[in-house]
């Protein structure tokens, strides 16, 4: 008998491969100690209400605790070179794979970036033309194709002789060799848009008429204007030509002036160089650094496609090379779809002995365009620019660029892959989860499309409510097991029992009782010329499956002319005409992040530190000090923690390993230093002021003097039960805080408000730049509801994503309230229960890209419903026969 090697002695007798990922004692942000078993190799998805805890399961312990363990299996020279999850807090994760995630909200697209270059389909299409195209010799006489250049020789003209080398894929590029001189590849150039320079001619240059100056430029500029000849307390427009040409477009001369700065009783004597108006923008613009600097100088700005390259970015030496007739840029102008019937008749194009590399190369390009086409983004052409993108249609690049590899073993994290689409295209994102499935892989989703989560093979709920009242799981197994668990909230609406019906929409013949906003518009995009007629005072959505034209119509042509019309500036080129009685405020309501860094919170955007600091400045111990309110802000204030300088946490940097963002040692994350702890405001009972009991009692407050769980939050039922400071009201819940603050008007009302949002289980300390997308768009409301709305156009874009069923009827019952206030609201959605709370809907389509950009049917949800034309209709009216 052959004794065993080694390694065979090291292997042992039985191997049991993993079924699932075993987490063991999760506490991620409200995870209330979490364990659990995640089977591997199927689909798993994660639902719950927002801000249950589903994304901190998902991306916060199985991404973070997956991708982390596999990148410490690489060099601490590459580790250095990766951003990387710190470790997630849990006692232990086993069997966990390598990870991917698909984050809900993609990365901003840079200005180079196109749909050809983020899904690196161009990158095949610029070695086709250098490899395989038909070059032209520096006397301009075409060559047919030849092996000479794969193989790096030259290339000697059929016509004149003269030897070349053809150009390599990156002199092809837009980013790079091949990129236009004159626009620099982006496709587009800026210019000065001289009727902004000065908006109101009747004022003086003393008087403020030159905006770039008031906004861009030293204040003394028309000091210097008046030393180039220029009168400056006479209007605008009446100066002479040559002093508005001064004023506007004057030489860069220095000038001798004397200055008497603000505050000071003597002039300086000062030589200051002359900028006109529009050599201020130009300097601004070469000075923008940032997207806060290039935001100032925008509004002086027009955008125009460049002259030199007509927008395809590239310059006249790249769209030489051609394939079959056809150069690169002509190529990129086709859509997917049109690229994929183009592609099989490059090869017999070309030389026999040249067809075997075209094969290759198109083979290379076929799994990611079947991917793209199955999620159904065919009608995007290559040329796009990534920033006209949707977050949908990004996300979607995203997930085939993850999904091609076709790796095995493999734990994807999807975060909300159903965002943007229409229930048309769910099909398409179930078969590449399926695929995914069928490669090996394990998929892990957090969704709220009820079509999504029926295809999952297991379901887990968190919850049962939002921040402390979630984190934990209140039901889990196959689907149908949750159907039937009445503890779960999902489960209802899995089985169908349970609808969205939150408002009952206007009948028809009262649609347009309270006018009509109307839009023509010639065509722009995919959208064909067309007229449109939304109600005044109601609700209607803006329908369509993706690329049907929903955001050109809405956002590129509604919201941009209004704006203009009601800025008393010409109207978009593309629209010809817009008529909105009563309008007087368009107020576009988007998913974007609000603030930029940990500094804004919560209690700041709300306004609600701000009537708090106030009201703490007034207490006889503040007072006592000389405490004002400006010493209460953690951003500036003399009270702020000196170790983190109000941040609440501190960044350590350990090298190789991802740095460490920990609480500050010393103000434990509530901001402050320690003198703001002596300032101590009396609060009412509020809900978890007895420390008995409770997991969600504020650490550190005093106890409570009484119990009183029915006390009114009126001023004058008052009843004092603690004392807190500042910090201590910070780490408040929204629901806590206005329980607590009766006395104090002003911010109660603002908390009110919150709470009525839906948002009652945030903190007042909560950072809002990682607010979920409804989130964010639901405290942007804050500020808008409690006053009439009469004269004001509320457009929202998509403000469902991220939410639960039971979410969306509180953001209708939001949006009805903004109706009863009289406020017109339009919204873009793919959401079947806001679409069947709507008065009136106008459906577009009836396919995407080409096939798409008309209007296919208007009106109340069960007209569309009952029109044959409407692919949502269809939909539509299997939501409406519950």
């Amino acid at each position: 008998m052959t004794a065993p090697t080694n390694l065979e002695s090291a292997v042992p007798a039985t191997f049991t491969e993993p079924t699932a990922i075993e987490v063991r004692g999760a506490r991620v942000h409200n995870l209330k100690n979490l364990s659990l078993e995640v089977p591997l190799r199927q689909l798993v998805a994660i639902a719950g209400v927002s801000g249950s805890g589903k994304s901190s399961l998902a991306l916060g312990v199985l991404y973070a605790e997956g991708s982390r363990r596999y990148l410490e299996a690489l060099s601490t020279y590459t580790r250095r070179r990766i951003a990387q999850a710190g470790r997630a807090e849990v006692d232990e994760v086993l069997h966990v794979p390598a990870a991917l995630a698909l984050r809900q909200r993609p990365g901003t697209p840079g200005v180079h970036s196109t749909f050809g270059t983020s899904t690196e389909l161009l990158n095949y299409l610029r070695l086709m033309v250098s490899r395989l195209g038909a070059h032209c010799c520096p006397n301009g006489h075409r060559n047919a194709p030849t092996l000479n250049v794969a193989a790096e020789q030259p290339i000697t003209c059929s016509t004149c002789g003269v030897e070349f080398y053809g150009p390599s894929a990156e002199d092809l590029a837009f980013n790079s060799g091949g990129a236009c001189p004159t626009c620099g590849g982006t496709g587009v150039v800026r210019d000065i848009d001289e009727s902004t320079l000065v908006p109101d001619p009747t004022l003086s240059l003393d008087e403020g008429a030159v905006a770039p100056w008031r906004q861009l430029m030293w204040s003394l500029m028309p000091q210097v204007a008046r030393e180039m000849g220029v009168r400056t307390d006479v209007p605008f427009q009446d100066l002479t030509d040559a002093e508005q040409d001064m004023v506007l477009r004057g030489p860069m001369e220095k000038r001798h002036i004397l200055y008497v700065p603000k505050n000071k009783d003597h002039a300086t004597e000062l030589d200051f160089t002359y900028y006109s108006a529009v050599n201020t923008v130009k300097n601004a613009l070469a000075k923008a650094k940032d997207e806060k600097g290039m935001a100032r100088v925008a509004k002086f700005l027009c955008e125009s496609v460049c002259p030199a390259c007509h927008g395809t970015r590239l310059s006249a030496a790249a769209r030489e090379s051609q394939i079959d007739g056809l150069n690169l840029a002509q190529v990129t102008a086709f859509t997917l779809d049109e690229l994929r019937d183009w592609l099989p008749t490059v090869a017999p194009w070309l030389p026999a002995d040249m067809r075997s590399m075209a094969d290759a190369i198109t083979s290379e390009m076929a799994e990611p365009m079947q991917r793209l086409e199955q999620l159904g983004l065919g009608y995007l052409t290559l040329d796009r620019a990534s920033e006209t993108l949707s977050n949908g249609e990004r996300q979607r690049v995203a997930l085939t660029r993850a999904v091609r590899s076709r790796t095995t073993g493999v734990l994807y994290v999807l975060d909300e892959p159903s965002i943007g689409l229409h229930p048309a295209n769910v099909e398409g994102l179930l078969g590449v989860m399926d695929d995914l499935l069928a490669d090996g892989n394990s998929v892990v989703m957090v969704d709220h499309d009820v079509a999504v989560l029926r295809h999952a093979s297991h379901l887990i709920e968190i919850g049962p409510g939002s921040g402390a009242d979630g984190g934990r799981i209140i039901a889990q197994g196959p689907v149908a097991a949750v159907e039937a668990n009445p503890a779960s909230r999902i489960g209802p609406f899995l089985a169908g029992t349970a609808k969205v019906r939150v408002r009952t929409p206007v009948a028809a013949p009262h649609l347009f009782d309270e006018g009509s906003i109307r839009l023509t518009m010639d065509g722009l995009h995919t959208v064909k010329p067309l007229e449109v007629a939304i109600p005044q005072g109601r609700l209607t959505c803006i329908t369509g499956v993706s690329g049907s034209g929903k955001t050109t119509l809405v956002l590129e042509s509604l919201v941009v002319a209004l704006k203009a019309a009601l800025a008393g500036q010409p109207l978009p080129g593309h629209v010809l005409d817009v008529e909105a009685p009563g309008i007087a405020r368009v107020d576009l309501v988007d998913a974007t992040p609000i603030g930029v860094n940990v500094r804004s919170t919560v209690g700041t955007y709300s306004g609600v530190l701000d009537d708090l600091r106030r009201a703490f400045a007034k207490l006889p111990e503040a007072q006592a000090a000389g405490l004002k309110a400006g010493d209460f802000s953690y951003n500036t204030g003399s009270l702020r923690c000196p170790t983190c300088d109000g941040t609440g946490q501190i960044s350590l940097d350990v090298q190789f390993l991802p740095d460490v963002d920990i609480p500050c040692p010393d103000c434990r994350g509530s901001r402050y230093g320690r003198a703001a702890d002596a300032i101590q405001m009396a609060v009412d009972d509020y809900p978890g002021s007895s420390a008995e009991g409770r997991s969600d009692a504020i650490p550190g407050a005093p106890a409570a003097e009484s119990a009183n769980p029915g006390a009114s939050s009126r001023a004058d039922d008052f009843h004092a039960v603690a004392t807190l400071s500042l910090p201590e009201l910070l780490s408040l819940t929204v629901d806590q805080a206005a329980a607590a603050l009766a006395p104090q008007k002003k911010a109660r009302t603002k908390l009110e408000t919150l709470r009525d949002l839906g948002l009652g289980y945030l903190t007042l300390g909560e950072a809002t730049p990682a607010l979920s997308g409804g989130e964010a768009q639901r405290l942007k409301l804050a500020s808008e509801m409690r006053r009439d709305q009469s004269d004001t156009l509320f457009i929202f874009d998509e403000p469902t994503i991220g939410l639960h069923p039971l979410d969306v009827a509180t953001l209708i019952a939001v949006l009805q309230s903004l109706v009863e206030q009289g406020a017109t609201v339009v919204v873009i959605e793919h959401d079947l229960d806001m679409i069947a709370n709507a008065d009136y809907l106008i459906d577009m389509g009836p396919g995407g890209g080409e096939a798409g950009g008309r209007i296919v049917a208007t009106g109340t949800p069960t007209q569309v419903a009952a029109n044959p034309e409407s692919v949502t209709g269809r939909y539509l009216a299997r939501e409406l026969e519950g």
